[in-house]
């Protein structure tokens, strides 16, 4: 199945996939961020489909705004509204966005030692949630 996306739809599953990665390194530990944000990173550049590629560049010129709220409040309906637009026009592709998204997230918590922090594990179930609000 081909999808059809707008310029407006790619922006929009960068904003999501992106802002994710950056809500989970906002949310990393002291020091850590940077890491977070380049494992993530890698996990998104390394997706493939048409979702691989349309995340192989970040979104251009947007601005998350002062605080991880203001982040969060683009991105999680970003993820939600994502998923939704690529399930109306091939269900397999929303699921490989939402494994794309999930695997970014995976990878920046690993970053440490065991567990995530209590922070990132937090932040990593909104974005889930979002993820599975469509």
């Amino acid at each position: 199945m081909t999808i059809n996306l707008t310029d407006q739809d790619k922006l929009t599953l960068r904003i999501a996939a992106w802002g994710a990665v950056s809500l989970m390194s906002a949310a990393g530990a002291a020091g850590s961020a940077h890491k977070v944000a380049t494992e993530g990173s890698i996990a998104l550049t390394s997706a493939t489909g048409p979702v691989g590629h349309v995340l192989t560049k970040a979104p251009k010129g947007i601005k998350y705004g002062k605080s991880v709220a203001d982040l969060a409040d683009q991105v999680l309906p970003a993820l939600t509204e994502s998923v939704s637009l690529l399930k109306q026009q091939d269900p397999a592709e929303a699921d490989n966005f939402r494994r794309t998204v999930t695997v970014a997230l995976d990878a920046a918590a690993r970053i440490h030692e065991g567990e995530p922090s209590p922070t990132l594990a937090e932040m990593a179930r909104k974005i889930n949630e979002a993820l599975d609000a469509a």
